[in-house]
């Protein structure tokens, strides 16, 4: 499977989905005019690469997302759901979000996430 790679933008975040590695990685801001149409790559990526995925093998999905816009964070929470569904069927995946610690909107974000998953969900702070 090919990695998956595109190129961060000021409104859209860098994505790194490399399947070799078992880390995918979603860093920058996420504001894009149509933010379905940004993400579907992603969606389709993902289905594909859990489909394939062996059950001993941990999948790790690091975030570093200082600002979600209300369309961003839908996309984000459909993406979640692909992995809690996976982890839901015995494959090993875990969510890393990661927040610059005077950013307290982003922690109430990665929180509001992780209070509706059931997934291995660990937010910690960027430290310089």
């Amino acid at each position: 499977m090919e990695c998956l790679l595109i190129e961060k933008t000021k409104s859209t975040p860098a994505i790194s989905f490399d399947p070799k590695s078992y880390k995918l990685t979603i860093e920058g801001q996420s504001y894009p005019e149509n933010a379905f149409k940004f993400y579907e790559p992603l969606f389709s990526w993902l289905d594909e690469y859990l489909e394939q995925l062996e059950q001993a093998t941990v999948l790790e999905l690091y975030f570093h997302m200082p600002y979600i816009n209300t369309s961003s964070s839908k996309c984000i929470m459909m993406l979640l759901e692909k992995l809690e569904n996976a982890y839901h069927e015995g494959k090993k995946v875990s969510v890393r979000w990661y927040y610059d610690e005077e950013n307290e909107i982003a922690l109430e974000c990665a929180e509001e996430f992780k209070e509706d998953l059931n997934l291995p969900f660990e937010i910690s702070p960027v430290v310089d």
